[in-house]
């Protein structure tokens, strides 16, 4: 399997799918495009000879293509269903599903306000734009009440017991609380801070950070996939 992905610093949802690979020990390749918005972009002239999605995260599997994360993930559910990458129980992963579902079509407002930046530190940002922009906080508040209530059900660490897709799903939101400094409740604080300090996570952080390849932000706003 062959995973493309964007800049490591910047793609949030290139990070859920190569998460969820590193941390379950599932081999693939890892093949990485820089970001780029205009369609005579390399960016843009690779991604769609690949697929007509023309973007990133991209699973090629045995030459097949399958775009978008959550189909990523789900694909990976069925092809190594020994990893239970979704919670054994039922009940739990209809919730577990319900919540990736919601972060995947939802919170517009605060992915748009907080892009995810992992080698800056702006919490004077966020606390400004917190102010400003109300559905952002709305966002924040609703996602900090999802990660409570899953974590006080299911005891911890992860918002399930166990890792699953849904750790991998929210894994770039713990990236924008520690970016921006936003504001979280003691339980979601405690599950940002372990889901940062996962070997897996710490490998892709690092290999953002030698990226040296930063992206202005009025371009970073035009082409975050």
């Amino acid at each position: 399997m062959q995973l493309y992905i964007g800049n490591k610093n910047y793609s949030s949802w290139s990070l859920r799918p190569w998460l969820l690979l590193k941390h379950k020990g599932i081999a693939f390749e890892e093949r990485k495009v820089r970001l780029g918005w205009e369609d005579d972009s390399p960016f843009k002239k690779t991604m769609l000879s690949l697929a007509p999605s023309g973007r990133v995260p991209l699973l090629i599997d045995d030459g097949f293509p399958i775009w978008d994360s959550l189909a990523i993930a789900e694909t990976l559910a069925e092809r190594f269903p020994e990893d239970q990458l979704w919670p054994r129980d039922a009940k739990a992963r209809a919730r577990a599903r319900s919540l990736c579902a919601e972060m995947h079509s939802g919170f517009g407002e605060l992915r748009g306000t907080f892009g995810m930046n992992l080698e800056a530190r702006l919490p004077e940002v966020g606390e400004r734009m917190l102010r400003e922009k109300p559905g952002a906080a709305r966002d924040l508040k609703r996602i900090d009440a999802m990660w409570r209530e899953a974590l006080e059900e299911s005891g911890g660490p992860f918002l399930f017991g166990a890792f699953s897709i849904a750790d991998a799903y929210f894994a770039p939101v713990c990236t924008r609380v520690r970016t921006y400094g936003l504001p979280v409740s003691p339980r979601s604080a405690e599950y940002v801070r372990h889901i940062l300090a996962l070997p897996a996570f710490l490998e892709w952080e690092r290999e953002a950070l030698a990226e040296h390849d930063w992206i202005a932000e009025d371009e970073l706003y035009r082409t975050r996939p």
